[in-house]
């Protein structure tokens, strides 16, 4: 089993940034991420909590020669749940991948906070677990090492990507506000 960890400050209110994290796909800086689908949402009506739960599928570009062995395509599937807690402002993004679970199983966790000292801006904090299945004991070491690399890559991808999708929300929002105030004041 290996572990993958990271955190980040954005430089936006927890607000902005979870409204901003339902535009992150399609996007063309992380072209891996096929199709997104809504299978389910829910608000608690005591606690006021979301709840989605996505689809999401993914083009895994592993060697075509271990994809053959395993009778697999590169069209990977991906369940996430999402928690929003307006209360709280935390955003919480559980995913687990649904294909070839038995042989390479990655369980990821994403949480956007209110930064705990400051509140304008948002704290991300990532973790995923990797473990090769026993299928493939002899190389699972280092098939979990080549998970967590390749993991890593795509996390700094979407991030990256991310950060773009913030950037171009915020100036969209802002300028929507101006035309507002505009057409207020006339």
């Amino acid at each position: 089993m290996r572990l993958f960890k990271t955190v980040h400050d954005f430089d936006y209110s927890w607000h902005t940034v979870s409204a901003a994290q339902w535009q992150k796909y399609p996007n063309p800086d992380c072209p891996h991420v096929q199709h997104v689908d809504v299978l389910d949402s829910s608000v608690d009506p005591e606690t006021g909590v979301l709840r989605i739960e996505r689809l999401i599928s993914v083009d895994q570009k592993a060697p075509t020669l271990i994809l053959r062995a395993m009778g697999a395509s590169s069209t990977q599937y991906v369940r996430e749940v999402a928690l929003i807690d307006p209360k709280t402002k935390t955003m919480t993004l559980s995913s687990k991948n649904l294909t070839l679970s038995n042989i390479l199983s990655c369980e990821e966790s994403i949480t956007y906070t209110q930064h705990p000292t400051i509140p304008e801006k948002t704290l991300f904090s990532q973790q995923a677990t990797i473990s090769a299945g026993s299928a493939v004991s002899r190389m699972a070491s280092m098939i979990e090492d080549w998970s967590v690399k390749r993991f890593q890559q795509n996390a700094l991808l979407g991030r990256d990507a991310f950060s773009k999708v913030l950037e171009r929300f915020v100036v969209l929002a802002e300028a929507k506000e101006e035309a507002a105030a505009t057409s207020g004041s006339k």
